[in-house]
């Protein structure tokens, strides 16, 4: 089984929320969060703190990120873990591929026209908001 993560980073204020414009399908040109691939045999927190840091220059120095939850996909044999996390002091961001906005936590992540996932990002952060106490 494929493994993948996302990680919801919140800025020191905890007002933004940190996400990527897709370069490549899926969802290209839409909003999506950071993350990436877990390599075999790879410890999946080490992953998310080694994607954070190779897509965006934010290292566990930066922020202290909690597993939040996973989806698993049966028919793709392919499970999604989900991380967050709020920086700890602001951060020069480093871009790697696609392009880095701070996105109001406000904003509808449900608009499937705008951001990636069939509206599963909104989904985890409406978790994170509800957990923040433990979360963030």
């Amino acid at each position: 089984m494929e493994k993948l993560n996302v990680i919801i980073v919140y800025n020191k204020e905890e007002n933004k929320i940190l996400m990527c414009k897709r370069e490549k399908e899926p969802y290209k040109g839409k909003f999506n969060l950071v993350g990436g691939k877990v390599e075999q045999d790879e410890d999946e927190l080490h992953a998310a703190y080694r994607e954070l840091r190779e897509e965006t220059g934010i290292t566990n120095k930066d922020i202290t990120l909690t597993h939040i939850m996973n989806f698993q996909y049966k028919m793709q044999d392919m499970e999604l873990e989900v991380y967050a996390g709020k920086l700890n002091k602001s951060v020069d961001l480093i871009e790697e591929l696609n392009r880095l906005y701070w996105i109001d936590k406000n904003e509808n992540f449900f608009d499937l026209e705008k951001y990636a996932g069939e509206g599963n990002i909104g989904h985890m952060v409406q978790q994170v908001e509800i957990y923040k106490d433990k979360v963030l």
